[in-house]
């Protein structure tokens, strides 16, 4: 079983009722998970439409927010950003200009670049992407399009077609890098600009 705690530090603080599961799993049931901690949120968030945003984020211009999104303390999405619930977006997160990102959670003072975009991920604490780097979260080209990861050099069947990348704390994506959709990176990854990260054939 893959340890979230290996890769994200406190992530027991933030979701303490996920230990038992998978991080796909948690991705597949963030929408449930998400609606849960709206319910709990304090006053300095603003929630409408079950969209929560701290009164400390700057949203930018032009920014689409769609579904289930918690924005936190000190955030930023810049201008045109699209955002595809459910999302959570944890202290001092930076999404770039024009960048999409959809069913993730990204921890505290992680950024991520302009043009880039994350599906259906978790992104540990300060990590960064540069410009234009992908974290795919379907296999587009394959008839069987469920998603495999490996870990300890055993492949696990996550049995959904959609998940992404599970990042580590502290990663740092080259620009244009492409992580296909599975890809799971210890604390600490370097990926190299232009890079496809491919671990399960």
């Amino acid at each position: 079983m893959l340890k979230l705690e290996n890769y994200i530090e406190n992530i027991k603080t933030k979701f303490p009722h996920t230990e038992d599961l998978q991080p796909w799993e948690i991705i597949d049931n963030l929408e449930d998970i998400l609606s849960q901690r709206i319910q709990v949120l304090d006053s300095n968030y603003k929630i409408e439409n079950n969209i929560a945003i701290h009164n400390t984020a700057t949203i930018e211009q032009g920014v689409i927010l769609k579904g289930t999104i918690i924005i936190s303390e000190n955030c930023f999405v810049g201008a045109n950003a699209y955002l595809r619930g459910p999302i959570f977006l944890s202290n001092s997160v930076k999404i770039g200009p024009s960048s999409e990102i959809k069913q993730s959670i990204i921890f505290d003072y992680t950024a991520v670049a302009h043009f880039n975009y994350i599906g259906n991920s978790i992104i540990g604490h300060n990590t960064n992407f540069e410009a234009g780097s992908i974290c795919a979260n379907h296999f587009n080209e394959r008839q069987d399009k469920r998603i495999f990861v490996k870990h300890n050099d055993k492949i696990i069947d996550t049995k959904l077609e959609k998940f992404g990348s599970l990042i580590g704390d502290f990663s740092k994506i080259g620009a244009n890098a492409v992580l296909s959709p599975g890809t799971i990176l210890d604390k600490y990854a370097v990926v190299k600009r232009l890079e496809l990260i491919e671990q399960v054939k």
